[in-house]
């Protein structure tokens, strides 16, 4: 994504210039019709539910179907909303592709499509193909000297991505604004959702109608944010979980980026994304070319398939992470940056014998960091803190069975520390002699400074060669204020994102089979890009475990379980001050990437042996947990929230029944089970660890399911009628397994 450089003359010449192309491509349940009349900018006349079979006569009358009459008072040609929306064909929302030379020119454009090619064969004439497929667009336009190539796949999992990439074949400099891809939605996609949050506060849902203007999220904090859309949706009014028809769209970049929803005065309404370029930061000199982030859609009946094609397309990939994954402690919440071995060989010895099989030592085993205020950015053992290094406590943790983590954050720096004294050319900042505001003490390393960049990554380097470390916490706590390279002024947000990717790959290629987990103040660098070479995101520091069940909820919207860390948290919250018992503690840590964080010397015999017990169960479910479809009941307004895992194969399942609240009324409404084969057969268990919830009061079916060994009942049943929901306490839970006892009935 950052600019490269290409041969001058780059233009492609198409086998039938202005020739109308369409195409059809189907897969997962998915269809997407694309319309190139006239060679103009290639257009989506359907982006949905699958159309079936298609042949020549059904393509051009699903494009025809899809145009619209021409207005009174509007151009004088039916509007087509190009996957690149430009001015020149008439469409008077936000362009997709803004900038111009230095002399003002430039900034409108009239692209037309000069060759196509599918799965890399050239397209000649309408086609249809069933499958996965990609799809390559070569745009010109030879006055203005710009070109741009879009790629469109559409996934094995029906999930949508496309990305542009712009070259400047002109002989002037290029200063690119913006390149934003947009998909049409339909005009009864009439309702929004997506996300706001704030620190120990991250995915907040919010809903809004989609009304004519421009609903835009811009991206400013130089990483995905805690407050980022996520996923932008837009969907029937009232679509839930389970119900309606849902499109969504996600911005795959770990940098300033933007989501935007847009309705004009004509109805027609747009969903799109891309990077947001500060000014100046993206100037393409002649030849040379700029790729943008992949925007990812999604389109299914309900949020959860929504979600399901998400889920898919992570676990499909060859890197991704296998089912068994390990559980975890960190030891932050223990022991802050009070390091000391004994009392931390102590702790690890305790997990042990727990069965956690990962032991992370966060932040305060470097430099001068006894605090906050010092050591950013000087990546070397403290002799201070470890006087005989961090091989003792290494070992020991290896001897127990358990691999070993540590914490760092690379982009990061103290002005207290020895590498800003030597260099403090290397903060980022919009002058050689001002320095944006501090934020956690701290400002941010510039590593689009190749000796920056070297510094930080032969450091780390150092460390990991030196010890057996299989995983790495990698954080980043602060925002990018006036991010510009100190000696110029120019802004690097770009760059600096590009910059971490590289360090992530460097490290990882260095040392093979290295996890990585995302964390930034917890949960705002959460994206499909750093993804690529992350293992997981740790969703927020905030791991009261009533505040997890909002945030969980809603992070599993773009990402499954198995990438998801998920704690048990001491009793009383660090983040919030609230007091929550282990059941519900863990009940709400276990649908995700288990682990523990809490000053285990503190916890009795009974709770250890609660704790052992939720660490055995998690380790029997993780294959399920980390390999079914997640299901999420749609129940209106209640404060009992109804969520479970489902294999693939509709086999078995495991719900969560989580008390969120307290109702204005005694009675909940009843519990229906989503996802099941409705006509097969399973019992149902409750499964209890410890004692009941406080207070319970149990309907008929779930005393007699108590005192003997489960109760079958039919699938449809289960989903369709539900059984009367107990009586809890808020802050409440219970687990239920359901397995097939009968083969279906077909």
């Amino acid at each position: 994504m950052s600019p490269r450089r290409l041969p001058v003359d780059t233009t492609v010449t198409a086998p039938h210039p202005g020739a109308t192309q369409r195409l059809h491509l189907s897969t997962a349940g998915v269809s997407v019709v694309l319309d190139i009349t006239d060679g103009r900018i290639p257009a989506i006349a359907h982006w949905g539910a699958t159309l079936g079979e298609l042949g020549a006569d059904g393509l051009d009358a699903v494009c025809e179907a899809a145009v619209d009459p021409v207005p009174q008072n509007g151009v004088d040609v039916p509007v087509r909303i190009g996957l690149l929306p430009q001015q020149s064909d008439g469409w008077i929302g936000r362009p997709g592709l803004s900038g111009a030379r230095p002399d003002g020119s430039g900034w409108v454009t009239r692209l037309a499509t000069e060759a196509i090619t599918l799965d890399g064969a050239p397209l000649t004439a309408p086609h249809t193909e069933t499958g996965p497929a990609e799809v390559r667009f070569s745009l010109a336009d030879a006055e203005q000297g710009l070109e741009v190539g879009i790629e469109l796949e559409l996934l094995p999992s029906g999930l949508l991505r496309l990305r542009a990439a712009l070259t400047n074949t002109g002989t002037a400099p290029y200063a690119l604004d913006e390149l934003t891809l947009a998909l049409p939605v339909p005009a009864d996609a009439d309702e929004l959702l997506d996300f706001a949050g704030r620190w120990t506060k991250e995915r907040t849902p919010q809903r809004r109608a989609f009304t004519v203007g421009t609903h835009l999220r811009e991206n400013r904090r130089g990483r995905t944010g805690a407050d980022a859309a996520h996923v932008l949706h837009a969907g029937r009014p009232g679509f839930g979980f389970r119900t309606g028809e849902v499109w969504g769209v996600h911005t795959a970049f770990s940098g300033n980026h933007r989501h935007l929803a847009e309705q004009i005065s004509t109805g027609r309404r747009v969903l799109g994304g891309g990077e947001l370029l500060l000014p100046g930061e993206m100037v393409l000199a002649p030849g040379e070319q700029y790729e943008g982030p992949w925007l990812y859609a999604s389109h299914g009946e309900g949020l959860d398939a929504v979600a399901s094609r998400f889920h898919q397309h992570l676990r499909a990939r060859e890197h991704h992470v296998s089912t068994r994954r390990p559980v975890t402690l960190n030891v932050w919440e223990a022991v802050y940056f009070d390091h000391d071995l004994e009392r931390l060989t102590d702790l690890a010895e305790r997990a042990a014998a727990l069965g956690v099989e990962r032991y992370v030592l966060d932040d305060g085993w470097f430099g001068s960091r006894r605090d906050d205020f010092s050591g950013l950015g000087d990546w070397v053992v403290s002799d201070e803190a470890w006087p005989g290094g961090l091989g003792p406590l290494v070992e020991q943790v290896s001897d127990l069975g358990m691999e070993f983590g540590l914490w760092f954050e690379p982009e990061m720096v103290n002005e207290d520390s020895d590498v800003a004294r030597a260099h403090p050319e290397w903060i980022l900042g919009p002058s050689a002699s001002a320095l944006p505001l501090e934020s956690r003490h701290q400002q941010v390393l510039n590593l689009t400074i190749p000796e920056a960049y070297a510094h930080v990554r032969d450091q780390m380097l150092a460390v990991l060669d030196a010890h057996r470390i299989g995983y790495l916490k990698w954080d980043h706590n602060r925002d990018l204020l006036e991010a510009a390279t100190r000696g110029t002024g120019r802004a690097a947000v770009h760059e600096q994102t590009l910059a971490a990717y590289r360090l992530m790959d460097e490290l990882r290629a260095a040392h093979p089979g290295l996890e990585i987990e995302s964390c930034s103040s917890g949960g705002a660098r959460v994206d499909l890009e750093v993804l690529e070479r992350t293992d997981r995101v740790w969703v927020s520091d905030c791991i009261d475990p009533l505040e997890r069940q909002q945030m969980n909820r809603w992070t599993a919207q773009l990402i499954p379980l198995e990438l998801m860390g998920s704690h048990i948290a001491s009793g009383r919250s660090h983040t919030t001050g609230r007091l929550h018992t282990l059941a519900f503690r863990a009940h709400s840590a276990l649908f995700g990437h288990l682990g523990i964080e809490w000053d285990l010397a503190e916890a009795g015999e009974e709770e250890l042996a609660q704790l052992r017990d939720w660490i055995a169960l998690y380790v029997r479910q993780r294959d399920l947990l980390f390999t079914g479809d997640l299901v999420r009941a749609d129940r209106g307004e209640s404060t009992q929230w109804l969520q479970g895992v489902v294999s693939p194969d509709r086999g078995e399942a495991l719900f969560a029944l989580s008390t969120v609240g307290r109702s204005a009324t005694s009675q909940d409404e009843r519990l229906r089970f989503p996802g099941l084969d409705p006509a097969a057969s399973y019992r149902l268990r409750p499964v209890l660890i410890g004692e009941r919830p406080s207070n319970l009061i149990p309907p008929p079916w779930l005393d007699r399911a108590l005192a003997e060994d489960g109760l079958v009942l039919p699938g449809a049943a289960l989903e369709r009628s539900g059984l009367t929901a107990p009586l809890l306490d808020p802050e409440q839970g219970l687990l239920f397994s359901l397995v097939r006892e009968s083969a279906p009935r077909r």
